[in-house]
């Protein structure tokens, strides 16, 4: 039988940046700032959404790689947050291109490299998810409840 390896949930880049996004939500909501790029591109309930996003992905995500449960239920919580975090950084990235135009390289370059990050560790997260399936059903036990079959 071929070796499973699941990989590791801390991973230092992602849990700085799952780490970061809620302090980062919670001072945009209540110092009621936004960068240019958000309140020109995003109208207001996105950027309410955006900021949202980045409270609720982050500690999600920390949620899941914390998690002190099944193994598949961690990884599954922090691949959502993952998906979140993927999705309202890309949108950010698009906010500032659309703004900024080539001025905004160094910016768009760094917020798309974390949402790059969190679709990738998404991706490995669900290739890990499909072995934990697999090695469940080749030795008979039911991953959610760890019992034989």
């Amino acid at each position: 039988m071929p070796h499973n390896r699941i990989r590791p949930r801390r991973q230092p880049f992602e849990v700085a940046v799952l780490l970061a996004a809620p302090p980062c939500g919670v001072f945009l909501i209540l110092l009621d700032v936004r960068p240019q790029s958000v309140t020109l591109a995003m109208p207001p309930p996105l950027q309410t959404g955006w900021e949202t996003g980045l409270i609720v992905g982050g500690l999600v995500g920390l949620s899941g790689i914390l998690w002190p449960g099944r193994l598949s239920t961690g990884l599954g919580i922090e691949l959502a947050a993952l998906l979140m975090l993927g999705s309202i950084t890309g949108m950010y990235a698009v906010a500032i291109a659309a703004i900024s135009g080539t001025r905004g390289v160094a910016a768009i370059s760094f917020v798309v490299a974390v949402s790059a990050g969190s679709f990738w560790r998404s991706a490995q997260i669900v290739l890990d998810l499909r072995q934990l399936a697999q090695a469940s059903r080749e030795i008979g036990t039911d991953v959610v409840t760890g019992e034989s079959a």
